[in-house]
């Protein structure tokens, strides 16, 4: 089964996108800042991570950051999911790195397509 981690401030926006993961057959972490993030990347290592940008603690970007520099996570692919809707922003985010940046508010079916490209681009099953 393919597990993502869910970071994201916002406990509304979390919960829902996890209830909406799992009802699409994902087992699904969450956390609700980036320093708690990951910690949980440690602790579980998922398959993938969706992340808010703008966070207390640690954001993102350095999420993605201290990701690239563990030699075991940095392939974690990491999707933003953010409110940060400027290009420059977009850009960073890819050129950091992010499998893929979709902006809030959006479909979580725009969401969910990026994950199942990921699922084919790796081979992998979601159950």
């Amino acid at each position: 089964m393919v597990t993502i981690l869910i970071i994201d401030d916002c406990n509304a926006i979390r919960e829902n996108t996890a209830e909406l993961l799992e009802l699409e057959g994902f087992h699904v972490i969450t956390a609700s800042n980036g320093k708690e993030g990951y910690e949980k990347v440690v602790q579980h290592v998922p398959d993938l991570i969706v992340c808010d940008i703008l966070m207390p603690e640690m954001d993102g970007f350095e999420v993605l950051k201290k990701l690239g520099a563990h030699p075991t996570f940095k392939t974690i692919p990491l999707i933003f999911f953010s409110a940060k809707s400027e290009k420059k922003e977009i850009v960073k985010g890819l050129e950091l790195g992010a499998y893929d940046y979709i902006v809030k508010p959006s479909e979580l079916n725009d969401l969910i397509s990026s994950i199942k490209r990921f699922i084919a681009d790796r081979n992998l099953s979601i159950s």
